[in-house]
């Protein structure tokens, strides 16, 4: 198709001035030949039309907003982000759609990990060996439970929370509506993060260099698998498993059905947290300060975007990627 307008014309329509370079813009874009910047060419990405609906037609551009000290967990609860502060011994509360400050709630020592179990919020108090149940809707104290030592992250299964506890090599299940104790149960040596396939707990062990898998119903071992070396964070994009190896600079990506190695993709330094999009898998590279774009399918690099200090945790709002820069006092949003 050729368009019979002047390089440097200008349509007017009722004194609006409409730039030549605009038109063109917003004409591949609605016909789907506008593509992405160099680095996502270069993975081999094609726009992608979930991100055109929601205007997300720059996925760089992103949005910085203040919480507390050492920022290092992020979970979404259907309209706001909630951010754990290491540093500041609290929880931020964001509206998701604009980033506005909806509340700062007091937790336990050093809060790491945080999860959303459908209405109330999570924290794994790294410090006070404990997890704190706080109401979603208004950041009520609901509740505070013993766990294992050094509890780095949870995890909601549709009915427990599943604490990880880096001392204790083994996690925690708790009943959501409660807090009883359930089972604890053994992994590997040092572990840090967890994921939910839908039946299974897949645990990171950083010491072990291995994840493992339980069965969610009863705790049952059902695999131990080898990954990279110091595995962090763990994402479950509906078919495989996702997991960051801090030390080798790279994920790994097996199928959560027998956790067959799927692949190995290179991602940026010091790779932290995981998070799935629908489509896409995001890394946190806390060692370059950026995130890494991968497409879920076969692990194509789609782009590298420039965040704030160390990124640490990752979350996905049904829109947007959000990410706690520990070393800034910050979250992106992208």
């Amino acid at each position: 198709m050729k368009l019979n307008v002047k390089p440097n014309a200008k349509l007017h329509s009722r004194n609006v001035n409409v730039p030549y370079s605009l038109l063109v813009t917003l004409l591949l874009s609605i016909s789907g030949l506008l593509v992405q910047p160099a680095a996502a060419q270069q993975g081999g990405a094609k726009l992608n039309p979930l991100q055109v609906a929601l205007l997300k037609w720059a996925p760089n551009l992103t949005t910085t907003f203040s919480v507390g000290s050492v920022p290092k967990g992020v979970a979404f609860d259907g309209a706001n982000i909630w951010v754990t502060n290491v540093g500041s011994d609290n929880l931020t509360k964001l509206r998701a759609s604009d980033g506005a400050l909806q509340g700062t709630f007091t937790v336990g020592d050093q809060p790491y990990g945080v999860a959303f179990d459908g209405a109330n919020i999570w924290v794994a108090n790294h410090g006070s060996a404990n997890v704190t149940k706080l109401r979603a809707s208004d950041g009520a104290l609901l509740g505070t439970f013993t766990v294992g030592a050094l509890p780095a992250s949870v995890v909601f299964d549709g009915a427990n929370i599943w604490v990880v506890s880096h001392a204790g090599n083994a996690v925690t299940k708790l009943r959501a509506s409660d807090g009883a104790q359930l089972g604890t149960f053994t992994v590997g040596s040092g572990p840090k993060f967890a994921a939910f396939d839908g039946a299974n707990i897949w645990v990171t062990n950083e010491e072990s260099a291995n994840v493992t898998k339980l069965r969610a119903s009863d705790g049952a071992v059902l695999g131990t698998f080898s990954v990279g070396t110091a595995p962090q964070g763990v994402a479950f994009d509906g078919t495989n498993i996702w997991v960051a190896n801090e030390e080798s600079d790279n994920v790994t990506k097996l199928r959560a059905s027998d956790g067959a190695l799927q692949g190995t993709f290179t991602v940026g330094d010091e790779p932290y947290g995981v998070a799935f999009d629908g489509v896409s898998i995001w890394v946190a590279n806390e060692g370059s300060n950026n995130l890494t774009k991968l497409r879920a399918s076969d692990g194509a690099l789609l782009g590298t975007f420039t965040v704030g200090g160390k990124p640490y945790g990752v979350a996905f709002d049904g829109a947007n990627i959000w990410v706690a820069n520990s070393n800034s006092g910050t979250v992106s949003k992208l």
